[in-house]
């Protein structure tokens, strides 16, 4: 140990203090409460997001990443994240981030479309995104299943899945004016709209999907007949002139209307998805099932003018079918042409005893033997002028007596049914033979007779003018000279008129005398003996 300066030794040096346990400084506790609450909102978020989604549609429009959202019942639940164009670049894919609450969202059968303005039969949508901008609507699915990835709608669905009611599908002819929204008639009540239509399997109709809402599906029962109510139906009968149509609606986006049978509500509703029948009217849809139709054809040899698809095949007032197509065709044969009508005519509508004579249609053969009888009877087909100002023609099915022998194949696939010339024809046919019997006439001839004729007559005429009119204006002079002769002699103060009367009188003085005498020879008959009678009459 070293001394100090004043040679003292030194001072021990103190003991410094042990420090004691470490502790953090308050300023790591703000980063690490930073992480902390970090990680809270990450956890949260990734229990609160929903489930994400992939929808297709064709194009983009009004969709923007950031900004379009996705509504349901006007509540949010989800937003577009991204939007990119598919691998084939036929449609575009929007990426939607949905809400918690979304899940039920991801049904297979949910369905999404963009509403934006639009302008249907169902009237005008979409209005209120002109100022907020365009959004997805989402329909919710009721499957178990779930997906990811969609398929978006091209137009918003008429009827949603929370809607009361019930679908049917039709089945018709054609489509006519109906559109999707068209609305659906019950006894002139709006009930409910179309939802959908397409082409059957076969194409030989279309299907219509229908919703009918609550409470007005009671009304659609098993016998429920349906028919299209579009435009005006204009009649004119013997009641009048008759104009029915079901709104004004129904003449512009047209329509469909249903009722049942007996018009009275049905004992049970019909169990949704149930298929009817849509006519083309409402007399057709509430008349008696027509049944199978069966095909035939007539062959005419006149003109087919006035004759289209759909003219009605007539019996006696009924109609029984209509005209399916109209054609021509050429017998190699005869080397003429022939014009086809095929027509399609429904057996039931004559009646339910002449359906169960012939039987069902797979017995063909007792259908074909009654209408073997029935040609032999003279069952024939005619054109008939339907109406006078169109000159339209339709089919006419009788019975003429006088026809000429005909006989059917019903080994044919398509019955042909015989036919005769209408009355018009008959007529032009018998103009046409007075027509050749008057050509055969010798007009010249006779007209060149005719101007021989009329020479001689003038001839003759010259000649009474000249020698027969004079000598008849002489004995006219002279007849009428006798007959002033005969008018004097007859006069009552003609001279020959008073000897007349002198000259009868002393004839009656006469005949006097002789009556007197014959009496008296009658009383002397002895004076006619003797014979001598003096001058005065009186016997010597």
């Amino acid at each position: 140990m070293s001394e100090n300066e004043n040679g003292q030794p030194p001072l021990p040096e103190p003991e410094l203090e042990k420090p004691s346990r470490w502790l953090p400084s308050l300023v790591w506790l703000i980063p690490l409460l930073a992480a902390l609450i970090g990680l809270t909102l990450v956890v949260r978020t990734v229990l609160e997001q929903g489930p994400t989604v992939t929808v297709s549609f064709r194009s983009a429009d009004g969709l923007e990443p950031g900004k379009t959202k996705v509504k349901y019942k006007d509540v949010d639940i989800g937003l577009v994240k991204t939007i990119t164009l598919a691998p084939d670049l036929t449609k575009v894919l929007v990426r939607i981030d949905m809400s918690k609450e979304a899940k039920r969202f991801t049904a297979t059968d949910t369905r999404f479309w963009v509403v934006k303005p639009r302008i249907g039969a169902s009237g005008v949508s979409g209005l209120n995104t002109l100022l907020s901008g365009s959004y997805i609507g989402v329909d919710a699915g009721k499957s178990e299943e779930t997906t990811h990835e969609f398929t978006g709608l091209e137009k918003p669905p008429q009827v949603t899945r929370d809607e009361k009611g019930t679908s049917y599908l039709l089945h018709g002819e054609s489509l006519g004016s109906v559109d999707v929204g068209s609305p659906i008639f019950y006894r002139r009540i709006q009930v409910g709209q179309v939802t959908g239509f397409d082409l059957d399997e076969k194409g030989r109709g279309v299907k219509v999907s229908v919703f009918v809402a609550a409470p007005y599906d009671q009304y659609v029962g098993k016998n429920t007949r349906w028919w299209h109510a579009s435009g005006v139906d204009v009649r004119l009968d013997s009641s009048g002139f008759k104009v029915n149509t079901q709104s004004v609606a129904a003449l512009l986006v047209g329509g469909i209307a249903f009722e049942s049978v007996s018009g009275q509500k049905p004992s049970a509703p019909a169990a949704g998805g149930s298929e009817f029948a849509l006519a083309a009217d409402q007399a057709s849809a509430l008349r008696e099932p027509d049944g199978v139709a069966v095909t035939t054809v007539l062959y005419f040899d006149q003109s087919l003018r006035g004759l289209s698809a759909g003219a009605p095949v007539d019996f006696r007032g009924i109609v029984l079918g209509e005209v399916r197509s109209v054609g021509v065709e050429f017998d190699p044969v005869k080397k003429n042409f022939r014009m086809p009508v095929t027509v399609d005519m429904y057996p039931a509508r004559l009646g339910r005893n002449f359906a169960q004579t012939i039987g069902n249609n797979e017995d063909r053969s007792v259908g074909t033997q009654v209408l073997e009888r029935m040609v032999g009877r003279g069952l024939r087909g005619q054109l008939r002028t339907g109406n006078l100002l169109t000159g339209q023609l339709y089919v006419a099915l009788d019975f003429f007596p006088n026809a000429p022998p005909a006989k059917i194949d019903g080994s044919q696939e398509v019955v042909e049914l015989p036919t005769v010339p209408n009355s018009l024809d008959e007529l032009q046919t018998q103009i046409s033979s007075i027509a050749r019997k008057l050509d055969k006439v010798p007009f010249e001839d006779i007209g060149k007779n005719l101007r021989d004729t009329l020479k001689s007559a003038d001839v003759l005429m010259k000649r009474l003018d000249s020698q027969v009119v004079p000598e008849l204006k002489d004995t006219l002079a002279a007849a009428r000279k006798t007959f002033h002769e005969a008018d004097e002699l007859l006069k009552k103060d003609s001279p020959a008129q008073s000897d007349l009367r002198q000259a009868l009188q002393q004839v009656t003085q006469t005949m006097q005398s002789l009556d007197a005498l014959a009496d008296y020879l009658e009383r002397h008959p002895e004076a006619l003996i003797r014979g001598k009678v003096d001058k005065k009459g009186d016997p010597k």
